[in-house]
This record gives structure tokens, C-alpha cells and sequence, in this order.
């Protein structure tokens, strides 16, 4: 082969696209397989489903196109035969394309049309399993589909054409799991005892399985179908079986205290994780409303840069956050320095995330003050005589934290304040965030800084807000976000007895606590 040809093979292959089938599962990261979070990593399209999870999204790179093509019975959305050209037309221009399906791709997936016309094309293709909700969603139920005594075996059907099914057979047999019925439950019921099935058989629904708005009734077959009558129960499954009075012995997801509640966050994009995750742990639905950005100070870290390059004369280092910590050794690398150049430098930090982060970079803190707030510090500083004494300080540009460095000055220390970071409002609020608001659907408003409140109420000023929060639940991380709620909102409702989010997220659960009734039907 010529050079010039060789190059151009290199070239096609380089352009090869190829089309995943992904099962997204029931929703949410954590129930995705290793493979399928690999493949979103890499897609530049992901082609998605309505019941697939948005939140999965965002395990894409910026820039991935995501298209919306629905699938969702009774509603629009986009033809089948619109959605088998997507695929072909962006796998032949080279793209790696993400199908997300909720689920299973084949299991009442219909990936079987879309990889029969991906074959016709002559494109590659891959299918990569997803947890069914036919499975998932009963077991997020406390619903056991086998059980040794009361279940052998069980059956997964669709409600969409009973005159297609057995049911003289499926009466039979020990559970069934029914998906895409619960627009035909009554005829589903019906067929069921016509066809020599107990009146008095248990049947459960479970919407929205493994979402943190999972709802489930209970009943029988002689009264599910006029007990829900005229409520929204889609997308649900519907098990039919003696298997349904486990629930009371195994029920969990459900039944964790903050099921059933919207907790709205507003701490920064970059800090809003690991309380999503401990809410989300409780049961609790987040929705997040980034009240914060942290970006570089307007001089760019110079003064931080000079500083570095003048460890040697500084005693003691204080960092009081965690954006604080990464950024003061982001910037150390990049002066080419590392945690060496802090030899015979002391550290002190506030609060136990701050030490966490100190901890990332192989360091320990020499102090932690028993209070996790700044001030504090001060009060409870291990040298008393601070005569002398050179303090280096990496902190947010727009300040807050005065009464701390005035309080080391006031005891001699020479406190050297350098701007880090500059934390600055979001030009607009998240819109899921106030449909949430506006809905009344928010049971809870998390503030962990003053600035946040004050940059909640910022955000939703073009809005009539005031009478959005009247049911709301407003609680904050300690004392001074406290009275900044009380002077912008009016009022505080709960409030951390330790200033930390683990603290939040306890007063929070303590707060729903009030005793939660099943649905039954």
C-alpha cells in the first residue's frame, strides 16, 4: 500500500462510529453497570429515552449532543422511524453514539427495529445490559418476585395487548410482574380472577421504582383498579401475587426518613455532591439550585503566587474552606513547588471537610478548633502570644471573615489576607429549581453560608418568591447563615447543632421525622 493510501485507511478507521444500546437501569448512577458509565464517559451523542434518567447525563464530556426522542406511552414523541435514522446518521459520520434506554434494552426496550436497521447500514453496534424494572422496581418495593414457599416462579408481561396473552395460563402462575398496564388495570384485574385467579389476591403498584419519588399501593384484585382510580400512576409496575405481604417485613427504600421529601440545595456546583449524596442517602429527592460560582480572584492568584514564593516567612497557614485548600496547592504547583516548601510552616484549619481536603494532599492539620466556624479559630488559637507571629490567610476575594483576622491582629499577629477565589452569584436560577419552588413540590431549603441566602433571594427576584417558602422548611448550616435567613427570608426553621453538612443533613432528617402512612389502596 502507498503511504498516501495508508494514511487514508488510517484515517477511515479513525472516523468509525459505532452505537451502544445502553440499559440506563431504574435510574441514578449508582444502578448503572461499570460498562454503561465507561461508554457515557466517552459518547459525543447520547440519544435518550423520557423514563431514562436526565441525571445521567451528565456523566457526559461538555460538548456530547443529547437528544431527547422520547418514548413514552400516550405522550409525542419521535417516530421509531425517525429515531433508526438518528442512529445510522450519526454513526456514519463517526460518532459514538449512546441509545439510552430505561431498563433493559431488551426487555420492552424495542431495541430489536433499531439494530435491525443499524445491520442494514453495515454500522457497528454493541448492546450493554441495564437492570429491567420489572426486576428493580419490586425490589425497591421490598416485593420478593421468588419466595420458597409462596413463589416458584413469575412472569414478566406488558399491558399494552391482553388479547395477545394467555391468561388462563398466567392466572396460574405465582407472581406476575406487569409492565405498561396501569391504563388497562382494570381489564388486566378482571381477565385475571375471569380467568379463575382469587378475588382477594394481593396486588402492589409501584411508580417511579428506585426514584426518589417512589410511590406504591397496595391492594387486591377485586379493588386496586376503583382504589386508584383517577390517580396518575404511570410509569409503574403492577405485581400480582401472595409475594405483595412481604412488604411489611421488607420495605426499605421507601421507608428511609427522608423518602418521600424535596430537599432543595443551594451550595455551589463544585460543593453540592457530597451533600446531594448524604441527602439522597436518607431517601430524600434533591434538587439543586447553585446559588454559588467559584471561580479565579480578578488579579488572578498574584498575590497568592507572591505570597507562596514567601513561605519561608510565615509561621502558620489557615485555611478555612475546602475551595481554600485546593486552590492554595493548585497554585503550589504551578509556582513548581510541593508540600515540601512548607517545612516548619504550621497549618490550621476550620471544620472537619476542610481537614478531609487537607488530608488529599497528604497533610494533617496542627490545629482543628473544637467549634467548626472560622471565628472560633481565634478563641481557641494553641499559641496565646501572637507577637511576631506571621500568619498567611488564602481566602475568598469578597471577604467575611473580618472578625477572624481582626481577632489575630488584636493579639499581635501579622495576618497577611490573600485573595484565592471569588465565589460570585449565577446569572440565573436553575430552572427545575424554581418549577420546583413554584409547585410547591420543595419540602426543604438547605443554606450553608450566609452568601448563599443572600444570593437565593438575588436569583429569585424576578419572581413573586415570598409565598413559594410559606410551606417550605428552611434550614441552615449554623449562627450567622441563621440571621442572615432571618433578615432575608424572615425567618429560620432549623438549624445545625454541629456546623457541618453531616450536621445539616441530621437536623434535616430530624425535622421529618413525623410519622409517614403507606398508601394503601
Amino acid at each position: 500500500m502507498a503511504v498516501g493510501e495508508e494514511r487514508r485507511g488510517k484515517t477511515r478507521r479513525a472516523k468509525a462510529g459505532k452505537v451502544y444500546l445502553v440499559g440506563a437501569g431504574p435510574g441514578g448512577a449508582e444502578y448503572l453497570t461499570l460498562r454503561a458509565q465507561q461508554l457515557l464517559a466517552q459518547a459525543t451523542v447520547v440519544i435518550y429515552d423520557a423514563l431514562a434518567d436526565q441525571e445521567l447525563l451528565r456523566l457526559t464530556e461538555p460538548g456530547c449532543l443529547h437528544l431527547d426522542v422520547g418514548k413514552r406511552g400516550g405522550e409525542e414523541s419521535a417516530a421509531q422511524a425517525e429515531i433508526n435514522q438518528l442512529l445510522v446518521s450519526h454513526c456514519q459520520t463517526g460518532a459514538q453514539v449512546v441509545r439510552l434506554k430505561s431498563g433493559d434494552p431488551f426487555i420492552f426496550g424495542r431495541a430489536v427495529p433499531e439494530v435491525q436497521v443499524l445491520v442494514e447500514a453495515g454500522c457497528a453496534f454493541e448492546v450493554v445490559p441495564g437492570i429491567s424494572s420489572a426486576l428493580a422496581a419490586p425490589l425497591f418495593a421490598g416485593l420478593p418476585l421468588t419466595e420458597q414457599h409462596s413463589s416458584r416462579c413469575f412472569a414478566v408481561l406488558s399491558g399494552h395487548d391482553l388479547e395477545l396473552l394467555p391468561w388462563s395460563a398466567l392466572a396460574q402462575l405465582d407472581t406476575l410482574a406487569i409492565l405498561m398496564g396501569t391504563r388497562q388495570l382494570a381489564e388486566i384485574t378482571a381477565r385475571l380472577v375471569a380467568s379463575g385467579r382469587v378475588a382477594s389476591t394481593p396486588v402492589a403498584i409501584v411508580r417511579w421504582g428506585g426514584r426518589p419519588q417512589q410511590q406504591v399501593w397496595t391492594g387486591t384484585l377485586a379493588d386496586i383498579a376503583e382504589q386508584t382510580k383517577g390517580i396518575q400512576l404511570s410509569p409503574a409496575v403492577i405485581v400480582v401475587g401472595e409475594v405483595v405481604k412481604y412488604r411489611q417485613w421488607l420495605r426499605w427504600y421507601d421507608a428511609r426518613p427522608l423518602s418521600g421529601k424535596t430537599v432543595l440545595v443551594t451550595r455551589s456546583v463544585e460543593q453540592s455532591g457530597q451533600f446531594t449524596e448524604l441527602l439522597r442517602e436518607q431517601g430524600a429527592r434533591v434538587v439543586e439550585m447553585p446559588a454559588l460560582v467559584i471561580g479565579p480572584p480578578s488579579d488572578e492568584c498574584q498575590a497568592l503566587d507572591q505570597a507562596i514564593a514567601e513561605l519561608a516567612s510565615f509561621q502558620w497557614l489557615i485555611l478555612t474552606s475546602t475551595n481554600a485548600v485546593e486552590v492554595f496547592f493548585e497554585r503550589l504547583a504551578i509556582c513548581g513547588l510541593d508540600a515540601r516548601a512548607l517545612a516548619g510552616l504550621k497549618i490550621a484549619v476550620v471544620g472537619r471537610k476542610t481537614a478531609q481536603s487537607l488530608r488529599a494532599w497528604n497533610l494533617n492539620p496542627d490545629f482543628v478548633p473544637p467549634d467548626f466556624v472560622a471565628d472560633s479559630l481565634v478563641e481557641h488559637f494553641p499559641e496565646a502570644n501572637l507577637q511576631g507571629v506571621r500568619l498567611l490567610f488564602p481566602r475568598v476575594e469578597s471577604g467575611g471573615r473580618d472578625a477572624l483576622v481582626a481577632g489575630f491582629r488584636q493579639r499581635g499577629a501579622d495576618v497577611v489576607e490573600v485573595a484565592g477565589y471569588q465565589s460570585s452569584c449565577p446569572d440565573q436560577a436553575e430552572p427545575q429549581a424554581v418549577a420546583a419552588l413554584q409547585a410547591g413540590e420543595v419540602n426543604f431549603v438547605t443554606f450553608a453560608s450566609s452568601k448563599t441566602v443572600r444570593n437565593f433571594v438575588k436569583l429569585l427576584s424576578p419572581h413573586n418568591w415570598q409565598p413559594w417558602l410559606q410551606a417550605v422548611t428552611i434550614a441552615s448550616i449554623g449562627p450567622q447563615t441563621s440571621q442572615t435567613c432571618i433578615e432575608l427570608l424572615g425567618r429560620v426553621d432549623l438549624e445545625a447543632t454541629e456546623y457541618t453538612l453531616e450536621g445539616l443533613t441530621e437536623v434535616i432528617v430530624a425535622g421529618a421525622s413525623e410519622p409517614r402512612s403507606e398508601a394503601h389502596a
